[in-house]
Parts: structure tokens; sequence; C-alpha cells
């Protein structure tokens, strides 16, 4: 069953996600990702994995349900920043553990539906109108394109000895 399928994938990519959050430390989480708008850090990435696939589960069960998704005047960008902000507060090992339990519930959630609902149609708030299935696809190459993002902000800031050059040594 290809739920089934992509329940595993999506699982053992969120361990990956988790032991590389896990080996970033002090320093590295303050690294700024993007700075267009409201800039982000390494730490707000991990935060929005979290919010934005706490969301995603949400929007889903909404779809599967018979709702028809995000609205479509729904602005991804104010609602992005606006929950990476709430999540500023929480330390960064307790961020390792709310992704570690929001990818636990999308992986068991994934488990409970049927091949049926991933051709249920409704708006995603960034792909727009497509399936669920096309949806919840987008969750792992939504991750992989911001970890390749941290990946570049990092190299851009090491210096000849492959130290952190100009980045507050932080650590929450």
């Amino acid at each position: 069953m290809e739920n089934q399928k992509i329940a595993e994938k999506l699982y053992r990519e969120g361990i990956k996600v988790e032991q590389y959050f896990a080996g970033l430390s002090g320093p590295r989480i303050r690294i700024d990702v993007y700075q267009e708008g409201q800039s982000w850090q390494i730490r707000d990435v991990l935060a929005h994995f979290i919010s934005a696939e706490s969301s995603f589960l949400k929007l889903f069960e909404n779809i599967r349900n018979g709702g028809g998704g995000s609205p479509e005047d729904f602005s991804i960008n104010e609602y992005n920043d606006s929950n990476v902000l709430k999540m500023r507060q929480i330390a960064f090992e307790k961020l390792i553990t709310l992704f570690h339990e929001t990818r636990s519930q999308t992986v068991e959630w994934l488990k409970s539906i049927s091949e049926d609902d991933f051709e249920i149609i409704g708006r995603h708030p960034a792909m727009g109108v497509v399936s669920l299935g096309e949806m919840v696809k987008m969750i792992y190459i939504h991750n992989q394109m911001h970890l390749r993002d941290i990946r570049i902000a990092i190299d851009a800031v090491l210096n000849d000895n492959g130290e952190l050059a100009g980045v507050e040594n932080t650590d929450k």
C-alpha cells in the first residue's frame, strides 16, 4: 500500500532529521538561514518543520473528511512567520522532541488512512488544488529543501579551518 510506504519513508527521514539537528549545537543553531522578511535561524527552521507538519495533519484530515482545505486567500508566509515567532522561546532540545512527536503523529495518521483517501482533492496553501497523496509526498520534499538551505548557510559561515566565523556562541 502506498500510504504504508510513504509512512515508512517519512519515519526514516524523521529519524535522520532528528539526528541532523541533534548534531547541531551552540552557535550553529543561531546561523541565519533566511533573511528576507522575518529572518530565520537554523532553530527557526526546525520550529517551522513542527508547525508546518502539525498544521498539515489538520489540513489533511479536513480534506479527508470532505473539507476544501486551505482558503484561497491564505497567507502562507504570514502564517509561517507567526508560528515560528511563537516557538522562539522553546529550547532547541525540546524542539527536537516536538519534531519527533509530530512526525510520529504523521506516520500514525498515514497508517490509518485508506489508499482511496490519497485521491481526494483539496487546496494546499502552497501547492494549490491537488490530491491528498501529492500533499503528503510534499512533506518529505519540503524538509529536504529546507535542509539543503541550512547546509548552504552553514557552509557560508565556515572559515578556512572549518570553524564558524562571526556567529555568536549562545545556546537556547
